[in-house]
This record gives C-alpha cells, structure tokens and sequence, in this order.
C-alpha cells in the first residue's frame, strides 16, 4: 500500500516538472529581463499576426506560410533549449544564430517574392543555400520542440529520396539531386510549405487560441466540478470523473499528455485513496486522456488536418468521430465500474462532492462549445468560426466576475496560444518534408502496394485480405505514432500506411469510403500514445500514480479496447461513421454497440454481477464483438449470447446474498 503522500495531488511545479519530462512541446527556458520581453513581444505579435489573417484574410500562400513558420522558428530557438540538461535561464549563443538565419530564410519569401514567382523549375545557388538552411533549421526546430522521431524519420525520408537508385527491390526510384530535393522542399507548395503548414497557419492556430481563450475562463477546474457533481458519488466515482473530466477536457487540449497531468494530478490521487492500484487508476487517466482527442466537436488539431488530406468538411468528420467516440468512453466507463464492483469500491463522500447549484453557475462557461458546434453545423467556414469561438469566450467570461477575462488575462491568452502553436508548427512544417518525399517518390503507393501483395500472399478472399491488409497498417501506425504528436502522427500514418487501404479499393466489391479509411489510421496513431513500449500518456500518468509504466501501458490499452475493434467495424460498416445511413439505423447501432460494450468490459474485467469464469468471459465477449458490428444477423446471435449470459447472471446472482441485481446501474 502506499503512503498518503501518494494521494496528494500535484502542484503545478510538478505538473510543469512532469510535462517537461514527458511532452517535448513543455520544455522550455524560464527567460527573465530583456529576453523574457522580447519573446513575450514576438508571441503576442505571432498570434496578431494569424488574427489579422483570420479576419481580413490570408496572404499568398507562400507569404503566409513562412512568415507563419518564421514567427514559430524563432520563438522556439529562444524558448526551448538545445538539450534539455542545459540551463534554461539564458539564451545560448548559438540560438541567436539560429534566430538570424531563420529571419533570413523565410524573409526570403516575403521580399523576392515577385522575383521567386517568374523562376519556373530552376534555383539559384544562393537559393539552394536558403532552401537547405531552411531544411536544417526546421529539422532542429521539430527536435527541440516536437521530438527525436519525427526529426530522425524526416532525415531518412531525404535519404531515401536522395539515394532512391540505390533502393533494393520495389522502393527503388529514379532518385533526386540534392537541388530538386531543396527545390521541392522549400521552393514549392509540395514540402515544407505544403498543405500541413496551411493547416497549421490557418485553422489549427485559430482554434488552439479558442482553446487558449477558454482555459482563461476556469473552465478546466469547472469541468472537474461538473464531473464530480455528476459521477463522484457513483460506484468507482474518482474513475469515473477521470473519465468525464478527460473527454470534456480534450475539447480544448490536443495533446494527452498534457490532459493526462492536468486532469490526472487530480483525479489519480482520487483514485489511489479510494483503493483502485497504481497501475489501474494512471490507466484510466492515459486512457481517458487519449480519448480527448477523438471527442467531437472540436477533436485534437490532427481534425484540421484531415479536412485537407481527406477532401470532407469538417462537420461530417466530426460527425463520424461521434458513435466511436461514445463507445470509446463507454468502454472505459464500464470497465472501471466492473473493476470497482469486484473490488468494492464506492463513491467520494458526500461533503467532498460540489454543490450542484454552484456548479449550474458556471455553466455558460459550455456556451462557446455550444457555439462552436452550431456555426460548424450550418457551415460556417472554421476560421470564421474558431474567430467567432473567442469573441463568444470573452462574452460569456463577463456573465460572473470569477470567470471574467480581463485585459491582462486576455493577453495572457494570446501569448499563450502562440506558444501552444509553436510544437503544431514545427511538426508540421518537418511532417511538409515527409509528405514532399512521398509524393516526389511514390513511396506511399509502393508501401501500399506492398502490404496489399503481403495481404494477398496468405489470403485468398478480398474481404480476408482486407482484413490482414488493416492488421498490417494497424501495425504500422501504432509504431509510426510513436513518440510523435498527433498532428505529425496523423500526417505521417496518413501518408505512409492509408495508401495501403486504398490501394485495396479496386479488388473489392464494395469499396472502403475515404472518410473510413482516414479516421482508422487517425485511431491508431492516437492510440499509439498509450501502446507500449512508447506509451508517452501511460509514461506521464505514472510520473503522478507511482505505478509501473508498462504495466500501466498495459491496463489502458485494454481499457481503450474499442479503439482497437471500433476501426475495424467503421471499415467493413461505415453506418457506424453515420455514412449513408439514417436516424433509425444510427439509433439501433448506438443502442447494440453499447451492449456490446457493457459484455466485453464485462468479460475483459472478469466480473458481472459475480465473478466471471473463463468460458463466460469468451462467450460473452464474442456476444459483443457481434453487438457491436452492424448487422441484423450478427446483432441478433449477439443479443441471444448476451441475454442468456444475464439470465445466468441474475440466477447465479441470487444464490449469492453479498450481490444484489440492482448493484449493477451503470451510473
């Protein structure tokens, strides 16, 4: 057991400690003086600068690009240091180095940009001077702010590029010099440039200032009220407000390790004191944190992203996020109240619960949230709406003078949102060279072409070969998503291991909706952040628990199981992404996919009513598998297994006068 330090909750000195030790976008210098000054100019200019595009309208392309991508580069060499056992108080030398080169490089742009638009197809050396400097300060700025893998993955993707003659087999090509590689990396709209920049400058910035603006208002502690009010006195309660807390919390945080610590530092204690294992409670929290990012509307930045990749508006993929969504945290919901139930647990105490008419007002505080998603559903453009998000914010701060934004509040907001950005930008911009290197060398076709050969080498029906198909990019997405945020995650699975599910299309009778195959590779490289080995929100989660991190890795995989079955179900069914379906089938699949939640939870967990033996837990697991897969047939022999397991339950039940049926309330 461990001592009542252990059940302390973090002070925000040890959640900054802990996020720095965990999340690469956290570690930076604490400046004062003039340089503290200095960068507090630069982000309040850098989030002036995107508000002023947002409103009166963007530059051209490459404009806004790289004076976005400029702003970004230089505050993270004064923010973030080379190596993170370095003193974080100065400024190193050398990074006003970097600073200098950077204004150079993406003032190129800006200032030649009439000269840069008649060149057609050919650099000068001075321009292949830029153009490489360019490639070096972005691959060291995605180190020191995003992480090693996504750095080391982009140099070897040049590599490949450069030496594709050399390639063994299918991955030979007929490679690149070094000047086409810097010309098409920096010179066009096909790398570092490309499409994720776009994202990142326009939409992603926008809302992570939304998200900014919100935190100002007390928000995150009023989610954690309104989840206490709700689910603390239930069975297994902390878990459970763990759960709701994370999910509303990922309306605004795209990144699960920083959901993880600022709801955990709370919510783990919670959960230890009451009884729940070390290895258990960091689980929920990984678990639930993870999850934020795949809740609608908002979803983690990743979301923008794929209005791009994938060719759809952004409401109907939030709109397809919403039914895995729900089983997402209706499985991890269920799992803790079966794990509660076999360890009887109870509720907080009543006298540690909020009051719920003081929770009821604050809660205008959702009013923006409820804006968001209105303006998104009647089609009003995401720049447009994420601008109109702050503008509601800072209204609806001033209903009560303890959520109220003031002026020093308002522009904490803005440097904070920049900073938020600055981790977005660099990922982005090193995500550019990936994509530039896949598009330039066919890369992923050729991948994609190769799983589907594998795929066909042992199966012989189109179905079982998609199926092996999805197993192998499923594969590939967990280990791609590694170590990587979700933005560099989501562009790198996409670009790499999709094109495997589309390269499939042809040889099947019924092909994979675009949407469907964008949202599996998103699922597992989101779930890529609590898969050991790297399970970097597992990791973060026991920096607070105490736990073990492999076994807390573990716990939370097999409490995010429906995201491992969820994607492989939207695949086959897309009724589940609500595609080409109605309200009544929405309802029905809703209805049997939870049951099909509440049998697997139950037969992972091992306990019902009662405990479960080993042939109980398969039978009724496979009940679920069944539920949850939207077909009259499979829905049919899944609620026949189902129901005969609860009558054999409730029977069972009786004989035992230390369980009573009603016990069992989901609540």
């Amino acid at each position: 057991m461990s001592d009542t330090k252990d059940h302390k909750e973090l002070t925000p000195e040890e959640q900054e400690k802990l996020l720095q030790k965990y999340d690469a976008e956290s570690n930076t210098r604490k400046l004062a003086g003039y340089s503290a000054k200095v960068v507090f100019v630069l982000l309040l200019a850098f989030s002036l600068f995107q508000l002023y595009t947002g409103m009166f309208g963007q530059y051209t392309a490459y404009i806004q690009r790289t004076v976005h991508l400029g702003f970004a580069l230089t505050l993270i060499f004064l923010l973030f240091p080379a190596r993170k056992g370095t003193k974080k108080t100065k400024i190193a030398w050398y990074d006003y180095i970097l600073v200098l080169l950077t204004v150079v490089v993406c003032g190129y742009w800006p200032v030649f940009y009439d000269t840069m638009v008649q060149q057609i197809g050919r650099i000068t050396p001075e321009q292949a001077i830029i153009g490489g400097l360019a490639i070096l300060l972005v691959l060291e700025a995605a180190r020191r702010a995003v992480g090693l893998p996504i750095t080391i993955i982009a140099a070897v993707f040049m590599g490949y590029a450069l030496f594709g003659p050399y390639m063994p087999g299918m991955l030979a090509h007929r490679g690149l010099s070094l000047n086409q590689l810097i010309q098409s990396m920096f010179f066009t709209t096909e790398g570092i440039l490309g499409t994720p920049l776009q994202v990142s400058s326009t939409y992603i910035f926008l809302f992570l200032l939304f998200g900014a603006f919100l935190v100002q208002t007390g928000v995150g502690n009023y989610f954690n009220d309104l989840a206490i009010s709700i689910a603390g006195r239930r069975i297994g309660g902390p878990a459970k407000v763990a759960i709701f807390s994370s999910a509303l919390q990922g309306t605004i945080s795209g990144s699960s390790v920083a959901n993880t610590v600022t709801t955990g530092s709370y919510t783990i204690p919670l959960m230890k004191r009451l009884g729940y294992h070390r290895n258990f409670a960091g689980a929920v929290e990984a678990a639930a944190s993870t999850g934020g990012q795949i809740m609608p509307p908002i979803m983690g930045a990743a979301a923008f992203l794929m209005i791009e990749f994938a060719g759809v508006p952004y409401w109907d993929i939030a709109k397809a996020a919403t039914i895995p969504a729900i089983l997402y945290f209706s499985g991890i919901w269920i799992m803790t109240h079966f794990e509660a139930k076999k360890m009887g647990l109870l509720g907080l105490p009543k006298e540690e619960i909020p009051r719920k008419r003081d929770v009821l007002k604050k809660i205008h505080l959702l009013l923006p949230i409820v804006i968001i998603v209105v303006l998104l559903f009647q089609g009003v453009s995401i720049e447009r709406t994420a601008l109109l998000g702050i503008l509601s914010t800072v209204i609806v701060s001033l209903f009560r003078k303890d959520t109220r934004i003031t002026p020093s509040k308002f522009i904490f907001a803005l440097t904070s949102g920049a900073r938020t950005a600055l981790g977005v930008a660099a990922a982005t911009a090193c995500a550019g060279i990936i994509v530039g290197v896949v598009t330039k060398t066919g890369l992923g076709l050729k991948m994609g072409n190769g799983l589907v050969s594998l795929a066909s080498s042992i199966a012989s029906t189109p179905n079982f070969q998609l199926l092996l198909t999805l197993f192998f990019t499923m594969i590939a997405s967990i280990i791609l998503g590694m170590g990587s945020p979700t933005t560099a995650n989501y562009i790198i699975t996409s670009t790499i291991a999709l094109p495997a599910i589309i390269a499939l299309n042809s040889q099947l009778e019924v092909a994979v909706p675009i949407l469907a195959a964008h949202m599996f590779v998103f699922y597992f490289g989101i779930v890529a952040d609590i898969t050991p080995p790297v399970a970097l929100a597992a990791f973060a989660a026991t920096g607070i628990s105490k736990g073990d991190p492999i076994k807390t890795g573990l716990n939370a995989s097999k409490l995010a199981i429906a995201a491992f079955i969820i994607p492989y179900m939207f695949v086959f069914q897309p009724q589940l992404l609500m595609i080409d379906t109605t309200i009544p089938e929405i309802s029905w699949i809703l209805i049997t996919s939870i049951i099909g939640m509440i049998a697997i939870g139950a037969g992972l967990i091992g306990y019902w009513y009662r405990k479960l033996h080993w042939l109980e837990r398969i039978i009724i697991v496979l009940s679920g598998l069944l539920l949850i897969y939207p077909e009259t047939l499979t829905d049919t022999i899944g609620l026949v297994g189902f129901v005969a397991m609860l009558i054999i339950q409730l029977i069972s039940n009786k004989k035992d006068k230390g369980n009573t049926p009603r016990e069992i309330s989901l609540s």
